[in-house]
């Protein structure tokens, strides 16, 4: 499995073409979708006919095949569906700037993978497309939102899958799929032309990878300041992939497997972290085991709120575009009770729920002025099964009347009550997106029953470089887990 540096090199060395590497990865995809159903479309005509014209520029990823997440991430002329019903005819009018970012760095887009709908979930199970099964194990969930990306890469279909992680999204299936996965700094990626802030900026895109490198590069291929975006962060002017491999052994290192919403840990994530820090320490490290800063209930609390608000105002704009109101039967249960906890949202509690994610940025900032990295597991847990129960039936009874509840605070712990199983397998992966810190999972456990489960390392705003210089000891050491078998 050639990660995406080495098919562009194959490419401008003229070993293999990049119109071979397309069609190898659109066989690849017919052989094998029909079991995972992680790609929901594909563009195998325009994409080949760009593979065959692409010039050599110098573009880092040069004629590589990629896949887009179906969610967030538009090109123009084909679907944004966002995994909607409501939105299944849709399509996207201009290519985003992050899309048109890619493009340039030299990739072919070859299609779109599977999320649920909006992105609401750490699962991927939608209605329009159905769920997404893990190539690990095919009774599993990939994860989500990012979860069609996760098992494509899995599976081999393409080198490397773009994402977009608000809440864990990217980290979480990279965490159930045994893939890396980073969430950038907050502003460092391309947003834009009518995106600017998805969700308050706690939504960032970038991808799901095979190797260090290949994350160190695309981050210098699109890192940007934009002067229109609400947020930016400076450039790394060293360069990430020049300086991945100058590790400074005086970083200090923070620890803790307790989650930080009070729920249980499974033994084994707790393993794949003490596992990680007797590596460490083994390597010269100072790690101390450190509880969470912040409080973990308020942050899911606040990033209810903020999501609540904006999915109000994506339904209004979405309201205003076909010409009617919308009701529970256009969208999935779990959308229309976020909708509905939106429209009572005031502009002063959601004004006071920015501030509050502003003080605990800082409050980050000053653990890592002490700790330069912070481990946990990225999940609790490893990937859900296609039958598990995540809600129960006296939620979803709940939930359908929702419209029933008349406070604002009613609606709001309804959405917590219903996300409270899912959160618990995934409880740590928030904190990132709500600071805007950079977060990286890395793919180095494996459980008895033979299903992955990730580590995760937190650094401070702007600090990717640290992240990626520690994911590659861990790779340089072998201790990363890919999937090297074939299911199909």
């Amino acid at each position: 499995m050639e990660d995406a540096s080495r098919q562009a090199e194959l490419v401008r060395e003229g070993i293999t073409s990049s119109s071979d590497l397309v069609e190898q990865s659109l066989n690849k995809i017919e052989k094998g979708n029909s079991q995972l159903n992680a790609v929901t479309y594909l563009r195998a005509d325009r994409a080949l006919e760009e593979a065959k014209q692409i010039n050599d520029h110098g573009q880092p990823f040069f004629g590589v095949p990629i896949l887009l997440k179906g969610l967030g991430q538009k090109l123009a002329g084909e679907p944004a569906t966002a995994s909607s019903r409501l939105l299944k005819k849709l399509v996207a009018d201009q290519t985003d700037f992050y899309v048109q970012a890619l493009q340039k760095a030299g990739f072919i887009v070859i299609g779109q993978t599977n999320a649920p709908e909006f992105g609401f979930k750490n699962i991927t199970d939608p209605t329009l497309y159905g769920p997404t099964r893990n190539p690990w194990n095919l009774d599993y969930y990939s994860g989500g939102s990012s979860g069609g990306a996760a098992s494509s890469m899995a599976a081999d279909f393409v080198s490397i899958a773009s994402g977009s992680d608000g809440g864990g999204s990217i980290r979480i299936p990279a965490s159930f799929s045994s893939l890396i996965g980073l969430k950038p700094t907050r502003g460092r990626i391309p947003v834009g032309p009518t995106d600017w802030r998805t969700w308050q900026g706690a939504s960032i895109s970038f991808a799901l990878t095979r190797s260090v490198r290949d994350n160190a590069r695309l981050l210098d291929a699109i890192q940007t300041v934009q002067p229109a975006a609400a947020f930016t962060t400076p450039l790394y002017e060293a360069g990430f992939f020049a300086g991945i491999d100058q590790l400074d052994r005086n970083l200090t290192i923070a620890y803790t497997t307790k989650s930080p919403v009070g729920t249980e840990v499974r033994d084994e994530a707790k393993t794949a972290v003490e596992n990680a820090v007797d590596f460490l320490r083994s390597e010269g490290f100072q790690v101390e085991e450190q509880e969470n800063p912040l409080d973990g209930k308020e942050i899911m609390q606040l990033y209810y709120l903020m999501n609540a608000g904006e999915t109000a105002a994506m339904f209004a704009d979405i309201e205003e575009g076909i010409g009617r109101p919308t009701n529970i039967q256009d969208m999935e249960l779990m959308s229309w009770v976020i909708y509905q906890a939106g429209k009572l949202v005031t502009a002063g509690e959601y004004s006071q729920a920015l501030s509050k994610w502003d003080i605990s940025s800082y409050q980050m900032n000053q653990f890592h002025e002490n700790y330069d990295l912070y481990l946990t597991p990225t999940t609790a847990y490893p990937a859900p099964k296609l039958t598990d129960e995540l809600i129960s039936p006296e939620l979803l009874g709940r939930m359908k009347e929702v419209t029933s509840l008349t406070s604002s605070f009613e609606r709001q712990q309804l959405i917590y009550d219903a996300f409270l199983p899912s959160l618990a397998l995934t409880p740590f992966t928030q904190q990132a997106n709500l600071t805007g810190e950079p977060a990286i999972s890395l793919p180095t456990h494996l459980t008895a029953a033979g299903l992955p489960l990730g580590i995760q390392f937190q650094a401070a705003k702007g600090r990717e470089i640290d992240l990626l210089r520690i994911a590659r000891l861990f790779e340089k050491h072998n201790l990363f887990h890919f999937l090297h078998k074939t299911i199909f």
